[in-house]
C-alpha cells in the first residue's frame, strides 16, 4: 500500500489522518487498541471491510478495542482518521457506524442554498467527532470565520478551495 499522512502529532494534531492507496486483492489493518476509535472513507475502487462492500462514498466509524482489515477488489483509495476516544461520563460507547455517503441527504447550510451539508455520524453525545461534508457551488463557501473548541481535519473531495487559518 501507499500510506500518506496528511495530519498527525508531529504536524501539531492531535489526530493522525491517512490516505491510503491499496493495489488490487491486497489487504491492510489497524490494530484493536482499547483507545483509538477509526473511522474511513472510501474515495474511489471497491472492496471490503467488517464484512461489509465498500464503494466509493462509503464509510465507518469503528470503535476502540475494535480493529479493522481492508481488502481491496480493485485499486482501492481510503480516507482513514484515527484518534484517542473521548469518553463522557454517563454515555456508553457507541456501536460500529457504517453509511453510504449518497444516501446522506444534503441540508441548506447557513440559509445558503449555494452551500450544502451532509452530516455523516449521528448528532448525538455518544459520538466524539463529527463527520461532515460541505458541498459548495462555485465561488461559495462559508460565510463566517469557524471557531470551535476542536479540532478539524480538512480533505478536499473534489474540485480545489482555500481554507483559512487565522488571517492566513
Amino acid at each position: 500500500a501507499q500510506v500518506k499522512v496528511l495530519a498527525s502529532p508531529a504536524l501539531g494534531a492531535e489526530f493522525v489522518e491517512y490516505l491510503i492507496d491499496l493495489p488490487a486483492r491486497k489487504s491492510g489493518s489497524f490494530a484493536a487498541d482499547p483507545h483509538i476509535e477509526t473511522f474511513f472513507f472510501v474515495l474511489t475502487g471497491t472492496g471490503r471491510a467488517l464484512d461489509r462492500n465498500l464503494v466509493p462514498g462509503g464509510f465507518g466509524l469503528i470503535p476502540p478495542g475494535a480493529g479493522i482489515e481492508i481488502t481491496a477488489s480493485d485499486a482501492l483509495s481510503v480516507l482513514v482518521l484515527r484518534k484517542r476516544y473521548e469518553s463522557a461520563p454517563g454515555v456508553e460507547l457507541f456501536k460500529p457506524v457504517f453509511g453510504q455517503e449518497s444516501q446522506i441527504s444534503k441540508q441548506i447550510w447557513g440559509d445558503n442554498p449555494h452551500s450544502l451539508l451532509q452530516t455523516l455520524l449521528p448528532d448525538d453525545p455518544t459520538y466524539d467527532l463529527a463527520m461532515n461534508i460541505f458541498t459548495f457551488d462555485p465561488g461559495f463557501g462559508l460565510p463566517i470565520v469557524e471557531t470551535h473548541v476542536m479540532e478539524h481535519g480538512l480533505y478536499i473531495l473534489q474540485g480545489k478551495g482555500l481554507y483559512f487559518l487565522g488571517d492566513r
